[in-house]
């Protein structure tokens, strides 16, 4: 399975989320529909940071083989971030009804889902291009 398409496609979503809640957590927090403070600009603030680090490792990445035992460390990280938000965001979205949290959970749910396959199964041989050894 290539992986190359994941692990960019991940990379751009987080760094977009990163710079959106390192520059912007009210707006964020506004159409999550939450009433911003203090403690809490700067808890979404740190995690943007957060998420412009794993964009930057997950773009770096991207040509890595993965799957199985290869990279597994990176997958796992990847796999355990994206299905726990997942799950604090299908929580939230049920307990207040806010459509923005449901949207953000699909798009977790995604990336969790495509990192799982990846690291629960085996990268497979590389395509064969007809000639024989």
């Amino acid at each position: 399975m290539k992986t190359k398409w994941l692990m960019m496609s991940s990379a751009v979503f987080l760094a977009a989320l990163g710079l959106a809640t390192s520059y912007m957590p009210e707006r964020v927090l506004g159409m999550h529909g939450t009433v911003p403070d203090n403690a809490t600009l700067l808890l979404v603030q740190m995690m943007g940071a957060l998420y412009l680090g794993f964009a930057l490792l997950n773009w770096t990445a991207r040509g890595v083989l993965m799957g199985g035992i290869y990279a597994r460390p990176l997958a796992l990280g990847n796999f355990l971030h994206f299905a726990m938000v997942a799950v604090m965001l299908t929580r939230a979205a049920i307990a207040h009804g806010v459509v923005q949290l449901a949207t953000s959970a699909f798009v977790f749910s995604v990336f969790a889902i495509w990192f799982g396959v990846v690291l629960f199964t085996h990268p497979g041989k590389p395509a064969s291009n007809g000639v024989s050894k």
